[in-house]
């Protein structure tokens, strides 16, 4: 069974495409050492699915990043991938929450609070990165994100999402326009209408147990349906300690040696830079210092 990819298929004769995404070690080391509450833990693993999904769908590489913020308990979900068309599918992410406000038997939207999807959209070919804030609807994060891709492509989606402490899966549906469709193809007036009822038939434990090509054809076993290639996807988050060292050159030697001497966090002698994203821990002394401003800094050309 192969799993970290995602499994990008057509229905033949229907106005239809879609994808399944089964994240497993890519989910694991995603929230390893992070201690998330059982809910924060389901919440996050269905957005690293759904993120995936729509990253692998991009026309060209690039990094797709989606924020939800709001002023619930969860204040904070972050999920960041890379992908486009043939680029390795490499996704991190971090969920925020407050512990003596969080309830495990809260629906989304009390969990969430009020707040809003931000996209931030880094394309090689652009100039500059676009950033899109669409209001969160729905009481699922499919339901979420249903409304936005139906907002921003203009084409009806579907999305099923389920998450545990061990994997993450998706499912995705569209449908497309009829100008899309292979000449061969055959329009039938109710194959949305027909392949929506079908979905509605699946359960979230069974999505979470099957192999995605076996989910498929239990799922619509009178369709004609073409698999193509699966698409690997990993957790890639490695320390950037080139990073660190431009973000400190940037403000100077007079801050830095201040933030040295600063005494309020309890660790003078060192400054302390955290990831929270990749969950990491920088930590840097004088000596380190000594040496970041000494070296010529990397110029991009």
């Amino acid at each position: 069974m192969q799993t970290d990819c995602v499994q990008p298929f057509l229905f033949e004769h229907l106005a239809i495409r879609g994808a399944l995404v089964t994240l497993d070690k890519t989910w694991r080391d995603l929230a390893a050492g992070r201690d998330y509450p059982a809910n924060v833990t389901r919440i996050l693993g269905e957005m690293s699915a759904v993120t995936t999904l729509i990253a692998a769908n991009l026309k060209q590489a690039g990094r797709m990043t989606f924020q939800l913020r709001g002023a619930g308990p969860i204040n904070l979900l972050v999920l960041d991938c890379d992908g486009g068309n043939d680029a390795q599918l490499q996704i991190r992410g971090m969920a925020r929450w407050d512990a003596q406000t969080l309830r495990q038997d809260a629906a989304l939207p009390a969990l969430l609070g009020d707040g809003q999807l931000l996209l931030t959209l880094d394309a090689v070919a652009m100039r500059q990165p676009y950033q899109s804030f669409v209001p969160m609807q729905g009481d699922s994060v499919a339901a979420i994100f249903e409304h936005y891709l139906t907002l921003s492509e203009q084409q009806p989606t579907r999305l099923i999402l389920a998450a545990n402490a061990t994997r993450a899966v998706g499912l995705l549906l569209q449908k497309m326009p009829d100008t899309e469709l292979p000449d061969s193809a055959q329009h039938d007036a109710d194959g949305w209408n027909r392949i929506q009822h079908l979905l509605g038939t699946l359960q979230a434990d069974e999505q979470l147990a099957q192999p995605p090509l076996d989910l498929l054809r239990r799922l619509f076993p009178a369709e004609d349906v073409r698999v193509f290639a699966p698409r690997p996807v990993s957790h890639h988050c490695p320390q950037d300690w080139e990073k660190i060292h431009a973000m400190l050159r940037s403000l100077g030697r007079a801050e830095c040696d201040a933030m040295l001497h600063d005494e309020s966090e309890g660790h003078a002698g060192e400054i302390h830079v955290r990831d929270d994203i990749c969950n990491h821990d920088y930590w840097i002394d004088a000596a380190d210092l000594d040496a970041i401003f000494a070296a010529p800094a990397h110029r991009m050309h």
